[in-house]
């Protein structure tokens, strides 16, 4: 069966002609599923911050996304235990905006390990005491929080007078309750690495926290539905530049997200292509296995030349 008979048995429609080949005619790059190991659930994009530069547009209000309550996850919490997952991981917008969101954890935690990614701000400090039980769970409980920047004002510009120094606290109160942490930050260019490191090292002693938290940095990924050029992907490319090990270390070859969009839950390909209907493949995590996913969105292109991840599993 050829690719676009799958997507076709699959999900009973067809996607735009660019899902198959590039705009130039030529065959389109895939990645093919080899199993599931993490699933991912996006809680919804309303947050309360605005950034500008959010790649999921969240905002206070945002409904782009909408909230995904505990009835809607439970069902895919239990297909992916039985798939054999390794780990569930949550996003947003902010995740604790969601007032479903500990419960959902407090049953994601007795099959599997968690990752929530946040910004350590109102939303989360309001929850410690909700948070402390999850500790007695059979599985750990990890946190990756957003920090734009080792400088509080550059941090601060984008997301709000005041938040560097919040989301230090908040990160604080998790480790000194005994959650495991790790941080998220934009890719700083114009600056050696070993002294990015650094500088990232000092904030985190300062704030009472290890200086050698874990670190993921992203290199800049644009605004939702945003029009960018960048190399087309090609079948040749993905042999040519890629291995079998390499392909199978981009998240849509181990990986999917959850979402609910329009009243109905879908699984999309990864965290970074919710903005595409077209990387909606099936509205079971089985049925998104079975289709190949194609190398289309802008934002395919920096996991093919940057190796870039929101995938913290090893």
């Amino acid at each position: 069966m050829d690719t676009k008979a799958i997507h076709s048995s699959v999900l009973g429609k067809e996607r735009s002609d660019l899902w198959y080949r590039t705009s130039e005619g030529a065959p389109r790059g895939f990645i093919q599923s080899h199993g599931l190991e993490e699933v991912w659930f996006h809680t919804g994009t309303a947050c309360n911050l605005a950034c500008p530069f959010c790649l999921e547009g969240s905002k206070p209000g945002d409904d782009r996304l909408q909230l995904a309550r505990f009835d809607d996850v439970k069902p895919f919490i239990d297909e992916a235990v039985a798939l054999g997952v390794r780990q569930f991981s949550f996003t947003g917008g902010e995740p604790f905006i969601n007032k479903d969101i500990v419960r959902i954890l407090d049953t994601a935690l007795q099959h599997r390990p968690c990752l929530v990614l946040t910004n350590a701000t109102d939303p989360l400090s309001k929850r410690f005491n909700q948070l402390k039980p999850l500790l007695k769970q059979p599985h750990p409980l990890h946190f990756r929080v957003s920090l734009d920047h080792f400088d509080a004002i550059r941090h601060d510009k984008g997301r709000g007078q005041g938040m560097f120094a919040r989301a230090l606290q908040g990160m604080r109160g998790l480790y000194e309750m005994g959650f495991s942490l790790s941080v998220a930050n934009q890719l700083i260019p114009d600056m050696d690495a070993v002294e990015v490191a650094s500088r990232f090292s000092e904030v985190f002693l300062s704030a009472g926290l290890p200086g050698d938290l874990p670190r993921i940095e992203f290199p800049e990924f644009h605004s939702p539905a945003a029009e960018v050029s960048v190399p087309q992907i090609t079948m040749h490319c993905m042999t040519a530049y890629q291995t079998e090990k390499t392909r199978k270390q981009f998240m849509c070859a181990f990986s999917r997200m959850v979402v609910k969009i329009n009243g109905r839950m879908q699984v999309y390909a990864c965290t970074l292509v919710d903005d595409d209907p077209d990387y909606a493949l099936a509205e079971t995590l089985a049925g998104s296995l079975q289709v190949p996913v194609s190398m289309k969105h802008h934002r395919c292109y920096s996991c093919f030349r940057f190796g870039a991840s929101c995938s913290e599993l090893k």
